[in-house]
């Protein structure tokens, strides 16, 4: 924790230095991160007091032989424990945007309605863990598959350090199972990439000029009631310089669906910018390693054997329904704890 208050210690001299307020933007961005460390460190210090507490109860239950402290003793530990590991993902959070709401987009990968069905199912798991962490979500843009499942979709997951968390998420899933779609009963491998992008706030400025894009409104689809075909609600933005092109048509007004439809672009494009200078480095360090189909971070096998596996921190999960269900933290814990 002493570099958390090193930190803490600059961010305060910053918000008392003069001109401190004439960037609004920057100086919101430095109290935001300033009061985040400052829960962070009185997390940590009561944490230390209630161990020390613990630790009293412990001596006090030894010398009376009394099995009733020694419980509390034992069911405070547990709690202790729960809250230091808590701390302790907190303190892994060090990236600029890992505070913010996450744009989390699936694409399905090659082979028809049986990688589309996938990334159905990779979307229900998403949605399940962000309702058991009690974050908020939105279904930004769908697009169904022609027979069952989905083409793609994206949707916004908002909650504190929801980027933080999912960015482990950024990868190729693949998925080995029996075929319901196929009558033979064949057993068949299918892919889905998950991109993950932070939600942008005030303070990231990406310039994009009117001439650089075009916006295109058109009737949205899926689901959506009555409603959804009545007007030309759903935007479409295409980005001429890179290509990129982003939809949205999650809200009844086209007013809505324009400023999130920008966010995403600007989303996209700072990505970019980071995959670029990643990129830069890592071939100056030799390092070659594309997110490509091909390779996955994550195996999901439901047939033969039932196992799901990260390949890149070896854990393993054989309780398959459980994850799909919603049960990352795992996976999540162990990918941040690879990454440092």
């Amino acid at each position: 924790m002493d570099n958390k208050r090193e930190q803490i210690e600059l961010l305060e001299r910053q918000t008392l230095s003069p001109g401190f307020w004439d960037d609004q933007n920057k100086a919101k961005q430095v109290q935001r991160q300033l009061g985040q460390l400052q829960d962070l460190l009185g997390i940590w210090e009561k944490n230390y007091i209630d161990l020390e507490d613990t630790e009293l109860l412990l001596d006090m239950a030894i010398e009376e032989r009394d099995d009733d402290s020694y419980q509390d003793v034992v069911g405070s530990l547990a709690g202790l424990r729960e809250r230091i590991d808590t701390v302790e993902l907190e303190c892994m959070f060090t990236g600029e945007h890992d505070a913010n709401n996450a744009i989390l987009t699936i694409h399905a990968g090659a082979g028809g309605t049986e990688a589309q069905d996938w990334v159905g199912i990779l979307m229900r798991m998403y949605l399940r863990w962000a309702e058991a962490r009690g974050f908020k979500t939105d279904i930004l843009d769908l697009l169904p598959g022609e027979e069952a499942g989905t083409k793609n979709v994206v949707m916004l997951v908002k909650g504190k350090n929801a980027y933080g968390l999912l960015r482990s998420e950024l990868g190729i899933h693949r998925l080995v199972r029996i075929s319901p779609f196929d009558s033979s009963g064949r057993r068949h491998t299918s892919f889905a990439s998950v991109m993950i992008m932070p939600e942008l706030d005030d303070s990231v400025n990406i310039e994009i000029n009117d001439k650089d894009i075009r916006i295109d409104t058109y009737r949205a689809s899926g689901a959506g009631g009555q409603h959804v075909n009545k007007t030309d609600s759903a935007i479409r933005i295409t980005h001429f310089p890179t290509g990129i092109v982003v939809q949205c048509q999650n809200e009844r007004s086209q007013h809505s669906n324009k400023d999130m439809a920008m966010k995403m672009l600007m989303a996209r494009l700072y990505e970019q910018e980071r995959e670029e200078r990643l990129r830069t480095q890592e071939n100056l360090q030799g390092d070659k390693k594309d997110i490509a189909w091909g390779s996955q971070i994550r195996s999901y096998v439901l047939q033969p054997y039932r196992l799901i596996k990260d390949h890149r921190t070896g854990v393993e999960e054989g309780n398959v329904e459980a994850v799909l269900d919603g049960r990352l933290d795992d996976f999540i814990r162990a990918y941040l704890l690879w990454q440092k």
